[in-house]
């Protein structure tokens, strides 16, 4: 009779976390470095404002603002069976997949590890603030989705300016 060895699992230990994350952070910072040309981050939050009869769009927070999904598109497959990406297409998916190859150790998807490399350049004071305001955000949404009364919503769309405001003169995106 052939016995075959079982392969289990084994759990992260201290040691094998201490050993992996260094590993993790060096991906980070590559992946950061190609970005790292003195120019700030590029934000995916918009916000439509309005003023009077006028609506623009800015990446800084006002009073009253709705936030616009601006994810870029990824690629068009063609009917040829070719798929056409841009090289920033193409750097994005080369860091999610670095990102999902450290999940394990690292427990963060794409979009948190991107911002945990982004924030890891902030002093500890903003990362603290920063993290607060991920907390204080949704909770603010949530209650201008709420708000009863024109007074109420003034009160609530201006808390959660002077959120988002905080939020964007940190760079906590």
């Amino acid at each position: 009779m052939l016995c075959t060895p079982q392969i289990r699992p084994r759990a992260m230990t201290p040691f094998l976390l201490a050993a992996a994350l260094p590993v993790a952070l060096i991906a980070i910072t590559t992946a950061n470095a190609a970005m790292a040309n003195g120019l700030p981050a590029p934000t995916r939050t918009v916000y439509k404002c309005q003023d009077g009869q006028k609506t623009y769009y800015s990446d800084a927070p006002c009073v009253g603002a709705t936030r616009v999904d601006v994810t870029p598109t990824r690629g068009l497959d063609k009917s040829s069976g070719q798929q056409r990406q841009g090289a920033d297409v193409q750097r994005e998916r080369q860091r999610e997949q670095i990102a999902e190859a450290f999940r394990p150790v690292t427990g963060m998807d794409a979009q948190q590890l991107a911002q945990f490399g982004r924030r890891s350049k902030l002093t500890p004071e903003a990362q603290k603030e920063c993290r607060r305001l991920d907390a204080a955000l949704p909770q603010a949404e949530q209650a201008e989705r709420a708000a009863r009364g024109n007074s109420e919503r003034q009160a609530s769309q201006h808390t959660l300016f002077k959120l988002r405001q905080l939020f964007h003169e940190l760079r906590c995106e």
